[in-house]
């Protein structure tokens, strides 16, 4: 039987080799009729932290490697485009101290 691929969002990146995927899907209510997003929720294994927080990930189907992690990283699809707005204001601070010890 050929393992489940799926397509995702990375939510979390606190923990070393894992991740927090968020799969989005649409469900119809069965009175209304009406579709609901949904999302389900995997924990998957990152053996060499090449993803981050907002990246759209590929993941694939494995053996379970603890008691929440049943998927494992495949590939980056796309990486995040959200700016750290902290490393930026840092980054312009240490610009401005150096510019203005120079003149």
């Amino acid at each position: 039987m050929p393992k489940k691929v799926a397509i995702g969002v990375v939510t979390s990146d606190r923990c070393a080799q894992t991740r927090r995927v968020e799969l989005p899907r649409l469900v119809k209510h069965r009175k209304y009729k009406k579709y609901i997003r949904r999302r389900t929720v995997c924990h998957v294994h990152d053996e060499t932290n090449q993803s981050q927080l907002g990246d759209t990930v590929e993941i694939i189907e494995c053996r379970p490697r603890s008691k929440s992690k049943r998927w494992e990283l495949q590939r980056v699809v796309a990486k995040s485009s959200a700016v750290d707005l902290a490393a930026m204001r840092a980054a312009a601070k240490a610009e401005e101290e150096t510019a203005a010890d120079q003149g």
